[in-house]
């Protein structure tokens, strides 16, 4: 595949042309505070018997992808995560996997390990890796992070050139630089990182987009799909999805409305029917 990928192969990926990916939030995982192992064989058995459940009910009511996310492992390593992280989102993204009934699912190693994310989807045919900073660096509650799009192009080149990006431009629970724009951000982001997608979200998890910054972001970048990348709900669906591309959604379709809780049928269906209208 050419990267980055224009419009037109997206709508071809995703099957639609302003995708709404659903995210399934991981409880903590081994090493992690708060893992609760499973009794019998398998202390991850708990896990992805959720997983499955989560996915089944998001493929029931007719989300267009899955993006399967390690957000109950906080406090969050700034760099790599250890193997036994790796190995158990391999685990969870292969569960999805098997009841996504072919739609496209993806990850997102938190906070900020895209090498390894490029190695689970070389392991399980992942289709999208979002990454939090891919270039340029932020400050965030695990100090700075910075992108390291040089080896996360070139890795993903030589072991999964289907694989696409979604990166963040100022990422949530993040701040910049002193100095550097949002547009020249994002416009690094896919002129110089190659990024597919350009994620824009509110200041936190669930927090709203502001449809402001979404304009800004696709003036800048007019060649790049741009997606809201927190806080959509019924009530601002439509508005923000007729600003930007598509949409990746956790909180609202939760139990509760609860970051890291399992998957609401009814508020998935409640968005849905906002979003399309």
């Amino acid at each position: 595949m050419t990267h980055p990928a224009t419009r037109h192969e997206l709508r071809l990926r995703f099957g639609v042309a302003r995708p709404v990916v659903a995210m399934i939030h991981l409880p903590p995982l081994p090493g992690a505070p708060g893992f609760t192992p499973s009794e019998g064989r398998s202390p991850l058995a708990g896990i992805v018997e959720r997983v499955r459940r989560d996915a089944r009910i998001l493929v029931e009511e007719g989300v267009d992808g899955i993006l399967v996310e390690n957000f109950g492992d906080a406090p969050f390593h700034p760099g790599r995560v250890p193997p036994e992280t790796v190995a158990a989102l391999t685990l969870a993204v292969s569960a999805a996997q098997d009841e996504a009934a072919g739609l496209p699912v993806g990850l997102n190693v938190l906070r900020n390990d895209a090498r390894s994310g490029v190695g689970i989807a070389v392991a399980t045919g992942a289709d999208f890796l979002r990454i939090n900073v891919h270039t340029g660096t932020m400050f965030t509650d695990q100090g700075m992070l910075e992108g390291r799009a040089w080896e996360t192009v070139r890795e993903r080149e030589r072991l999964c050139p289907s694989l696409l990006i979604l990166a963040d431009v100022e990422v949530k629970h993040a701040a910049p630089p002193p100095g550097v724009s949002r547009t020249d951000a994002a416009r690094d982001l896919r002129l110089r990182g190659f990024a597919d997608v350009l994620v824009v979200s509110g200041s936190g998890t669930g927090r709203p987009t502001d449809p402001a910054v979404v304009d800004e972001v696709r003036a800048a970048v007019t060649d790049a799909p741009v997606w809201v990348g927190s806080g959509l709900s019924p009530t601002n669906a439509r508005e923000l999805l007729g600003r930007a591309e598509g949409a990746i959604v956790g909180s609202a379709l939760m139990e509760g409305g609860r970051p890291g809780g399992p998957i609401d049928p009814g508020r998935v269906r409640q968005l849905l029917d906002a979003a399309r209208g």
